[in-house]
């Protein structure tokens, strides 16, 4: 089935059944920003691992029965004292630091997370980390880390048939490893590609006598591309893949662009798959609010020979997919699933939730006593910016931001909450927002009035205004400046919940608007922006979060915190998502999983 130009496929209940028939099938298969992504498939379930850096819970572990949904089985970083550091959970300089390229292996009756935690310059930078888990559907079983002071990026783990681990890293390096210690004994330089910058995202593979060392290089950009190695011994010397690179879509005009950092792992067939990371950009890579997404592509692996990937494309035809299935354990929430969350008292956080930096304790309350069903944000001193040339790491964000969010997964969508906040001060101020790092972000937040914003007590009725702020401080040499524009609070509108809203008025811009949560009808528009401001900029590896915050903007002191007062609190938390673009021209109405 191929579809032609600007079709538009509607979704239906029993088309996901198709899939057996044909294994006509969309990418990305894990929409939104689920970068690196690291495979395998286990007592008929595959499991993928996806990096987080800055954002926790950290490193989700996604399950599937059948490659096309996927459900949150646990997160691997829940405790901020896994790593043993002090406060590393949060005072990390660099925005995209935190946990890079999980790999997922299991070996010996465990589940292995293998990775490097880019740290505060304190704890030298690089801290490589190994955790264990019995069981994949709970947070609390994955150990505390075992560490290492690594000296690359993008471990992996591979057990030779005789028992012993090897660790190999960007460069490519390696090393015996005990994954029990942490201890490593002395590198080896193995095979550096095939002459492309930064060769990473090493992953070792035994089949029919040969070893195979699977990498991506050219970097992360247009020029990514995985390439490919074997040799009949774990440390060389290694035969280049004549084909090579076998995945790529550099110098194309496909929609999917910046393809690389693959996996390869099997099904319950023998059928084999490799699950990669692109950005639906086009070559032009210039507006891609979503970042690095993981898409799924069929590989041909014949007996002694070389692996055959097929091309990375929006529209897949390939093996025989596994029959459609939703029959997967726990709590978690499925990736291309609406958000309906209204915060009933002893209700969870949804664990599709994440936090940009570990909040502080007791920021967020679920339904708290006379707000029932809302989740309460108490404010943090740090705005969504911050100060990050402050002495004061409360006012740089790196104690904790209020912000909770989740990941635009669909091209087209609507995301909106029922802030009910009634705040005291004009440097009281809560809203909702676009975020893709504390220096790319648009945000639609409400506040009391003052004089210095053109309206002040007396010029607005309700004495509350709506600050409309687009934040482009992390895009060198943006054509889109900084801006903040205030607007008055209609004075019927203060006496109940105001509902706001972000969706996209097209696939390349959103829209911002308000209305009394008694009356969406009363719907103002309040200001555009376009998703080239969180595209790439401070954020390359990562993508949008949309979601609430509350923040004091800087009052009180580092020893108090917040004055008291401008807690806010949000209900009817909705998220859908209306369409997939999957091609230049192409869309998908609804779910990717519901269309196959």
């Amino acid at each position: 089935m191929r579809l032609s130009n600007t079709a538009i496929i509607t979704a239906a209940v029993g088309v996901g059944l198709a899939a057996a028939q044909n294994s006509t099938y969309y990418n990305p298969t894990l929409p939104g920003w689920h970068s690196d992504p690291s495979c395998i498939y286990h007592e008929e379930t595959f499991f993928c691992a996806i990096s987080t850096f800055l954002a926790v819970p950290g490193i989700p572990i996604y399950a599937s029965k059948d490659l096309i949904n996927w459900k949150v089985a646990s997160h691997v970083w829940t405790r901020p004292d896994q790593l043993g550091l002090p406060n590393a959970a949060r005072d990390v300089d660099y925005l995209q630091g935190g946990f890079y390229a999980p790999n997922l292996r299991f070996h010996d009756g465990k589940f292995y997370i293998t990775n490097v935690y880019i740290s505060p310059l304190e704890y030298q930078g690089i801290l490589g980390c190994i955790f264990t888990s019995d069981n994949l559907y709970d947070d609390d079983s994955w150990s505390d880390a075992v560490t290492w002071n690594a000296t690359a990026i993008d471990p992996d783990l591979f057990w030779d048939d005789d028992g012993q681990a090897y660790l190999s890293s960007a460069g490519i390096v390696t090393a015996k490893i005990d994954p029990a210690t942490g201890e490593i004994g002395a590198p080896k330089v193995q095979w550096n590609g095939t002459g492309g910058a930064y060769p990473e995202g090493p992953h070792i593979y035994k089949k029919d006598g040969y070893y195979y060392v699977l990498i991506a290089e050219g970097g992360t950009e247009l020029g990514h591309r995985v390439t490919m190695a074997r040799s009949k011994n774990v440390l060389g010397p290694w035969e280049a893949d004549p084909s090579n690179p076998v995945l790529t879509n550099n110098n194309t005009a496909e929609y999917f662009q910046t393809v690389g950092h693959a996996d390869l792992f099997q099904d319950g067939k023998g059928n084999w798959w490799s699950m990669a990371l692109a950005t639906r950009s086009g070559p032009e890579w210039e507006i891609y609010p979503m970042g690095r997404e993981a898409g799924l592509v069929p590989v041909t692996w014949n007996e002694g020979e070389w692996p055959i990937f097929s091309q990375f494309r929006g529209i897949m035809n390939g093996w025989e997919l596994p029959q459609y299935s939703r029959a997967i354990p726990g709590r978690g929430n499925f990736v291309q699933d609406p958000d309906v969350y209204d915060f009933q008292p002893g209700g969870p956080i949804p664990r599709n939730l994440l936090f940009w930096r570990f909040p502080e304790d007791g920021k967020f309350t679920v339904s708290p006593r006379g707000h029932r069903n809302t989740l309460q944000i108490s404010p943090s001193r740090a705005n969504l910016t911050g100060m990050p040339l402050s002495t004061d790491k409360s006012l740089t964000g790196k104690t904790g931001l209020s912000f909770i969010s989740r990941r635009q997964t669909h091209t087209l969508f609507s995301f909106s909450v029922d802030l009910t906040f009634n705040p005291s001060q004009s440097y009281q101020e809560a809203g909702i927002s676009s975020f893709l790092t504390q220096l790319n972000h648009i945000d639609l937040g409400i506040s009391r009035s003052n004089a210095s914003s053109g309206y002040g007590h007396h010029s607005s009725p309700s004495g509350l205004e709506f600050r409309f702020r687009i934040e482009t401080a992390g895009t060198i040499n943006s054509t889109i400046p900084s801006s903040t524009t205030i607007t008055p609070v209609p004075a019927a509108w203060s006496h109940g919940p105001i509902r706001l809203s972000v969706g996209t008025a097209n696939a390349t811009y959103f829209l911002f608007s308000a209305a009394p949560a008694s009356n969406p009808n009363a719907r103002i528009v309040l200001g555009y922006a376009s998703a080239l401001v969180v595209s790439g900029g401070s954020g390359p590896f990562t993508g949008n979060l949309l979601g609430a915050y509350a923040t004091c903007t800087g009052a009180g002191g580092n020893s108090t915190g917040c004055p008291s007062g401008g807690e806010a609190y949000v209900g009817r938390w909705r998220y859908t998502g209306w369409a997939q673009q999957v091609d230049k021209g192409e869309w998908a109405v609804g779910s990717t999983s519901d269309l196959i």
